[in-house]
C-alpha cells in the first residue's frame, strides 16, 4: 500500500493523504480523521521520511541546540518554556524537533545536525569552535546569543534591568546593594568577583547587558560601579546559587547587603529561601529583586518584584524565522516589571 494507492481507493489527491499526516491543519477534522482511519485498516503507516527526504532534500527537523545539558534545559523553567514556544510553530507547521546540547561530544553534534533543515542556538554557548562544524551556508537564529551573519532574538534586557533597579533605589533607597550575576566571567567564578577576574565582553552574553542596566541605575543613585560588590554563579541552579549566596547572607549586619539585584529569579528565589531560614525580614532587612518572571516567583509569598520576560514568545518567533514565516532580521522583544512584596 503506497500513497497513490491510499489516495485512489479515497478518491481524494495524493496531497491530500500527505496532509493528513504532515499538516494536520490544512483539513478538516472530519476528513483527518476519515482518511486516517482508512489508512489504518488497509496498513499504510504514512508517507516514507527517508523517500521524501532524498526527493525534495528536505528532513522538516529542526534542531535547537542548547548551552545547557538536556537535563538542566527541561528542568529549567526559563529554557522549559523556550522549548515549548518553538515546539508549539513546528507542531503547527508538521516540522520535528530535534533537541541537541552544545555540551555533548562534538562529533555526535556533527552526526545529529547533518539531518537538519534549520538551527535554533539558545544560551551562552561554551565555545564558538561548535559553529564551523555545522553545514555551511546553514538557516540559523541565535536566540539569548549572537552569531556573526545570522539573525538574532533577545529581549530588552539593559533597559529593563536599569527600570527594575531604579524603582528600587527610588522607592525603598538602601545603603549596602549588591549585584548576583549568572556566568558572568571569562574563567568559572562561584563566588566573588573580585579584580583579577575579567568578564565576558557584551557580545558573548547578555549578562553584560543586565549589567549595565543595574549600573546605569547605580550611578543615577550616587553609587560608583566599582563600590558595589558583585558575585558570580555558575548555573541557575538552587544548589549552585547556594553556596555563593550563603557567603553574602551570613556577614554581619552592618556589611550585609540590605539590596540584591539579581540577574534571574531563581537565584532570587534561592536568596528568599535562604535570608528566610535565617530569620531575615524580606523587605525590611533585605529587598530582592528578580528577572524572567518564571511562575514560582508569583506564587510564593512573599511575593518576587522581578521583570517578565516571554520566553514562549521567543521560541515562536524564532521558530517561525527559521520556517521562513517571518523575516529573518534580528529582534528585540519588550519585557514586563512586575512590582512584588520582596521589593516594594
Amino acid at each position: 500500500m503506497t500513497l497513490k494507492d491510499l489516495a485512489r481507493e479515497l478518491g481524494v489527491s495524493t496531497a491530500t493523504v500527505s496532509n493528513a499526516f504532515n499538516r494536520p491543519d490544512q483539513l478538516s477534522p472530519k476528513l483527518r480523521e476519515r482518511i486516517l482511519a482508512e489508512a489504518k485498516r488497509l496498513g499504510y503507516r504514512g508517507p516514507d521520511a527517508k523517500a521524501r527526504s532524498l526527493r525534495t532534500g528536505r528532513s522538516r527537523i529542526i534542531a535547537v541546540i542548547l548551552a545547557e545539558s538536556l537535563t538542566y534545559s527541561l528542568n529549567d523553567a526559563v529554557s522549559s518554556e523556550f522549548l515549548s514556544g518553538v515546539a508549539e510553530v513546528l507542531d503547527t507547521q508538521g516540522h520535528t524537533l530535534l533537541l541537541l546540547s552544545a555540551r555533548q561530544a562534538k562529533c555526535q553534534i556533527v552526526d545529529s545536525a547533518s539531518m537538519a533543515d534549520g538551527f535554533i542556538v539558545y544560551g551562552l554557548m561554551p565555545s564558538d569552535e561548535l559553529f564551523d562544524s555545522l553545514p555551511l551556508n546553514a538557516s540559523l537564529v541565535a536566540v539569548d546569543f549572537n552569531v556573526s551573519g545570522h539573525p538574532s532574538v533577545h529581549v530588552n534586557n539593559e533597559p529593563a534591568c536599569f527600570e527594575i533597579a531604579d524603582r528600587a533605589l527610588t522607592i525603598s533607597p538602601r545603603q549596602r546593594p549588591a549585584i548576583i550575576n549568572l556566568r558572568l566571567t571569562r574563567e568559572p567564578c562561584n563566588g566573588r568577583i573580585d579584580p583579577d577576574y575579567a568578564l565576558l565582553p557584551p557580545e558573548r552574553t547578555i549578562t553584560r547587558s543586565r549589567l549595565s542596566g543595574y549600573h546605569r541605575a547605580l550611578a543615577k543613585h550616587g553609587f560608583a560601579a566599582e563600590r558595589v560588590p558583585m558575585w558570580n554563579v555558575e548555573e541557575n541552579t538552587f544548589e549552585v546559587c547556594a553556596p555563593v549566596i550563603e557567603e553574602i547572607l551570613d556577614q554581619p549586619d552592618g556589611e550585609r547587603p540590605d539590596l540584591l539585584l539579581c540577574m534571574s529569579d531563581r537565584t532570587a528565589l534561592t536568596a528568599l529561601t535562604l535570608a528566610e531560614r535565617r530569620g531575615l525580614r524580606i523587605p525590611e532587612d533585605i529587598s530582592l529583586i528578580g528577572f524572567d518572571g518564571i511562575a514560582e516567583g508569583q506564587f510564593r509569598a512573599p511575593r518576587l518584584t522581578t521583570v517578565r520576560q516571554e520566553s514562549g514568545e521567543k521560541g515562536r518567533l524564532a521558530a517561525r524565522m527559521i520556517l521562513g514565516l517571518e523575516p529573518a532580521h534580528s529582534r528585540l522583544l519588550d519585557t514586563q516589571l512586575i512590582p512584588g512584596e520582596t521589593c516594594p
